[in-house]
């Protein structure tokens, strides 16, 4: 894939960042989002495609981004379709740090050294052209305005902003309101968008990744194969995402 155009995970890091305080919005959840972002841009480039509430490698080759082909690479390993919740909840130690530094190397971000409490050291991270931050939320502005199925790029980044709670950062107040409604309802425009979103929120929610149990044999039967009764609820293991080293580095 060219590097001239910026990828989803890059796009929805630019609409987190603060222009004022240089800090992202919804920092955890951001997290979740930009795993989820990786495997949009990666269904996107033809590598990888949905298999149900799984994702499925279908084509292995790099796509010559390192940060996507890493996760490419770990997907491949799997040897077998994973499931997005799984996927997404799992460690993702020091990712949005790494697209933080990669915006740095291209100039679309400055690092800002500073402390916290006059003792902590703590990176921010400015803009250095909010141009590019403004067009990215134009194209949201207008999916949301006029209503028109917008490109599964566009569709995509919406979902996940939508997903990991930036609605009131971008569309803040009561005002934005009937903004944040039209920024959810986006989320069925694209197929691989909405799978990742859903799982993003599941995860959030703790919502247990665990496949679905038979359906549980009848009394008469139970009792013929000497078998328990089925009353004790299936239990789940709730999917929490783990905080990256990186929480020293940038203040949230």
């Amino acid at each position: 894939m060219g590097r001239s155009r910026r990828t989803i995970p890059e796009e929805l890091l630019l609409l987190a960042l603060d222009p004022t305080t240089g800090t992202t919005a919804q920092p955890q959840s951001l997290d979740l989002g930009l795993a989820g972002a990786q495997l949009v841009e990666l269904a996107l480039a033809g590598r990888i495609a949905p298999d149900g509430d799984r994702i499925a490698v279908v084509a292995p080759r790099p796509t010559g981004d390192p940060t996507l082909d890493c996760a490419l690479e770990l997907l491949r390993r799997r040897g077998a379709p994973v499931r997005a919740v799984h996927w997404i909840g799992g460690p993702r130690l020091g990712l949005r740090q790494t697209y933080l530094s990669h915006l740095e190397r291209c100039g679309m971000v400055h690092a800002v050294a500073g402390q916290m409490c006059g003792v902590l050291p703590t990176t921010r991270y400015q803009a250095t052209d909010t141009e590019i931050s403004r067009e990215i939320k134009a194209r949201l502005d207008s999916a949301i305005r006029t209503g028109v199925p917008p490109d599964p790029r566009t569709a995509a980044l919406a979902a996940l902003a939508h997903a990991v709670g930036l609605g009131k950062h971008l569309y803040p107040g009561n005002e934005g309101r009937s903004s944040r409604s039209r920024l959810r309802d986006l989320i069925r425009h694209d197929p691989m968008g909405g799978l990742v979103a859903h799982a993003v929120m599941d995860v959030q929610n703790g919502v247990a990744a665990q496949p679905r149990r038979s359906p549980a044999p009848s009394p008469g039967r139970q009792a013929a194969a000497g078998a328990r009764p089925t009353s004790e609820p299936t239990r789940g293991v709730p999917m929490q995402p783990r905080r990256g080293s990186m929480a020293r580095a940038v203040a949230h």
